[in-house]
């Protein structure tokens, strides 16, 4: 039994001892630790990267979906009676001005120029034997005004003559290139007169024509420059020469055309093009694409970082798309705009901004 109670009454003497110790002995508080590790709170800021945007005049562009379509483009016929003795050309030749396309049979008329040729030389030196008896007063003046009107009669009928000798001759009218051929050798003699023989196109210059809009028709003017982007990846570039001033029935707009220099003919008639036109400049800030955000109301625009390191957020308008940037309106010059981490920050959070040029990563 005495064994037992000085057992106990040692562990009442340990307990009050622990328990003194919690009153007397140092331990760590919360105001120790914060002492202790003073910048907890700044590490706890979440980091962003901004970039400082400036406002500047963007000339925007206007893309539109058009085609090419050549500046010239004829189709060459028969112009009198006769066989189809001669062609001269088949799709893809390519020709000059001036260059017999094709030639129909003679059908007399080779002769009829002769015969007429003929009757102009008498009727020449019918006139020049009259006029020298006439100085000689050999023959009344009279005579003279019958004369002069048998020879200018003479002439007109050599011209009409040797007018449907040559439309037995079919020329090219321009340089280009031949894309149809519609007529065979041997076609029959009474039905060639205005029969199609051949297509012309005039490749150079090469027009590309697009519609544009009644909104967006005031930005376009006579002999700006375009850039055109063919299907087919290759890239040119011309000036504006027409814009119509009346607008399609059917679709309201205005057709447009940018002339473009095709020397050697390889931009093809036909072939799909987006035009990029030249508008008015206006004032914008250009940001990453990737910077763009929504609202918690669903409204598109950017965060940026206040002076005193709060997030706010700025609904914007689109000037201009690009494929890595976009040209917007609605951020004063002087913003930082996150453009890393816009998507984890909500309006009025403290954060840590640091510039996008040096930025590493964003935590």
């Amino acid at each position: 039994m005495k064994g037992s109670r000085i057992a106990a009454v040692g562990l009442v003497a340990a307990a009050a001892l622990w328990i003194a110790s919690g009153h007397f002995l140092p331990h760590e508080t919360a105001e120790s630790r914060a002492s202790i590790r003073p910048n907890e709170t700044a590490e706890k800021l979440f980091r962003v990267a901004v970039l400082e945007t400036s406002i500047v005049p963007h000339s925007r562009k206007l893309l539109l979906s058009g085609r090419t379509e050549a500046d010239r483009k004829v189709m060459a016929v028969a112009r009198t009676g006769g066989i189809l003795t001669q062609l001269n050309v088949r799709r893809g030749t390519q020709v000059k001005k001036g260059d017999v396309i094709a030639v129909l049979s003679d059908e007399a008329r080779e002769a009829q120029v002769a015969q007429a040729k003929a009757l102009f030389e008498q009727r020449k030196l019918e006139l020049d034997a009259k006029r020298r008896l006439i100085d000689l007063n050999a023959i009344p003046r009279l005579e003279l005004s019958n004369l002069e009107a048998q020879h200018k009669a003479a002439q007109a009928a050599l011209a009409a003559a040797e007018a449907e000798r040559d439309r037995g001759v079919v020329l090219a009218p321009w340089d280009g290139v031949v894309t149809e051929v519609s007529a065979e050798v041997g076609a029959s003699a009474f039905s060639m007169a205005g029969r199609e023989i051949a297509q012309i196109v005039a490749l150079d210059p090469m027009l590309a024509v697009v519609e544009v809009s009644e909104r967006r028709l005031a930005g376009v003017k006579l002999g700006d420059r375009a850039e055109v982007r063919l299907v087919t990846g290759q890239m040119a570039e011309g000036r504006i020469r027409f814009v119509s001033k009346s607008a399609s029935q059917t679709t309201r707009t205005y057709r447009v055309e940018v002339e473009m220099k095709n020397p050697d003919g390889a931009i093809p008639d036909g072939i799909t093009a987006e035009v990029s036109l030249p508008q008015i400049a206006a004032p914008a800030t250009r940001v990453p694409r990737s910077a763009l955000t929504f609202s918690s109301k669903g409204e598109l625009g950017v965060r940026a970082v206040q002076a005193d390191s709060t997030v706010s957020f700025m609904p914007i308008s689109v000037v201009e798309d690009e494929q890595a940037f976009m040209w917007v309106s609605g951020v004063p010059s002087g913003t930082r705009v996150i453009v890393k981490g816009q998507d984890f920050v909500r309006e009025g959070q403290r954060v840590d901004a640091v510039d996008a040029a040096t930025a590493v990563s964003v935590k």
